[in-house]
């Protein structure tokens, strides 16, 4: 799309997703409070009304749903995780599960997270080609958010299975249409529950089974709500933000060529990938008031998306060079984890499993090349990344 279409906003699903990037920058420039008819919400697409948005959740609110569509609430079936919270009930359980989040928690997963990519980079080295997602970027971070639920690991199989037919689902933006696996997972993660009653761990459910909201129990459906949003925000997000990465440095001979000459460039480098591929495209809020912007006012009670994936690429904050990788760039924010009260709690266990990934493919198969044409995304309408993705390790150096 030329840079003078007309703005219009159409959700991306599957192979739709391989170029939205022309429909962003219609929006920024020309309808940056856009209004989408069918389906009666707005969508705001530049950087600093996408922040304003998502540090504000007294205005945009996430109790009603973080889709586009109305009444997404009554359908799901369970009580709200954590992520359809807003303060100060949100801020409260997110501080008793952010203690299994401290820097020296995650930290400490490194020998586990690099022992396993260095074990299937080898795999990958070994055939010479293969399917980068199923070998390594799918079930890499399944094997980080089974560790923080404390996921036995001879149960590791059964949760791999669980965890990628909701996180499909959930991408399509129906995680009731995998009932199935949804319900296997809901009652395992109650009996572990019970387990973890009286076997405390250095788990996320022990640190909830153990806590307290007001001075009372966690309740067991909050729980189950929090590992539901574990495994759907844990996974696939960190498979497309990888996926994106390993395209951008095929396509980019020249920046790969940095980090291979210093690979101390690899988390700065990181942070580039976030921004351009934002696994996370964008999600919806509701307001709780009328909005003006931009000439225009949002009423009360509707539905906002918030198009992280534009935000990331306006020129407004990040100058002319916006939609370029340039692994030395040092931009002061991006939105790839949201911002605000619901910053993901999983940003630094992301990063990390990144950087080792990255680390481990540059310095195995330095040459390694991705067919992003060849490759396939995902279907629905929020979470950008590949489903498959051909992988060819290359000549080593």
């Amino acid at each position: 799309m030329s840079r003078q279409a007309p703005a219009a906003y159409e959700p991306r699903s599957a192979d739709t997703w391989r170029d939205p990037f022309g429909m962003y920058q219609a929006l920024r420039d020309h309808d940056p409070l856009h209004r989408v008819e069918k389906g009666g919400y707005w969508v705001l697409s530049r950087f600093a009304d996408v922040f304003d948005a998502v540090v504000d959740a007294a205005t945009f609110s996430s109790a009603e749903g973080l889709t586009f569509t109305y009444g997404e609430k009554e359908k799901l079936g369970i009580e709200a995780p954590i992520v359809m919270l807003d303060p100060p009930e949100h801020t409260v359980l997110r501080k008793l599960a952010i203690k299994r989040f401290t820097p020296r928690q995650v930290a400490d997963l490194e020998p586990m997270i690099r022992s396993f990519v260095v074990e299937r980079v080898e795999r990958l080295r070994a055939m010479g080609e293969g399917d980068v997602v199923a070998e390594l970027l799918k079930p890499l971070p399944s094997l980080v958010v089974a560790h923080f639920l404390g996921v036995p690991r001879e149960d590791r199989a059964l949760f791999d299975r669980w965890t990628w037919s909701i996180v499909a689902a959930n991408a399509a933006g129906d995680v009731l249409s995998a009932p199935a696996a949804v319900g296997e997972m809901f009652a395992y993660f109650s009996g572990l529950i019970e387990r973890r009653r009286k076997e405390p761990g250095e788990d996320m459910l022990s640190a909830l089974v153990h806590g307290g909201l007001d001075g009372e129990a966690v309740p067991l459906a909050k729980m189950l709500g929090f590992g539901f949003t574990m495994v759907t925000g844990g996974n696939d997000t960190t498979t497309g933000l990888l996926g994106g990465a390993l395209e951008l440095l095929t396509r980019g001979p020249e920046q790969r060529a940095l980090l291979l000459e210093d690979p101390g460039r690899i988390p700065a480098a990181v942070e580039e990938f976030l921004r351009l591929s934002s696994p996370v495209q964008g999600l919806a809020r509701t307001t709780t008031r009328p909005v003006e912007l931009h000439g225009a006012a949002i009423p009360a009670g509707r539905k906002v998306l918030l198009l992280y994936g534009s935000a990331n690429r306006d020129e407004r904050e990040f100058g002319q060079t916006a939609g370029a990788c340039d692994v030395t760039r040092k931009a002061r924010r991006h939105l790839a984890f949201g911002y605000g009260p619901h910053h993901c709690m999983g940003a630094a266990a992301a990063r990390l499993q990144a950087r080792v990934a990255l680390e481990e493919l540059l310095a195995r198969c330095p040459r390694f090349a991705v067919d992003w044409e060849r490759g396939r995304f995902a279907p629905g309408p929020f979470v950008r990344r590949y489903e498959t993705l051909p992988f060819r390790a290359g000549d080593p150096a």
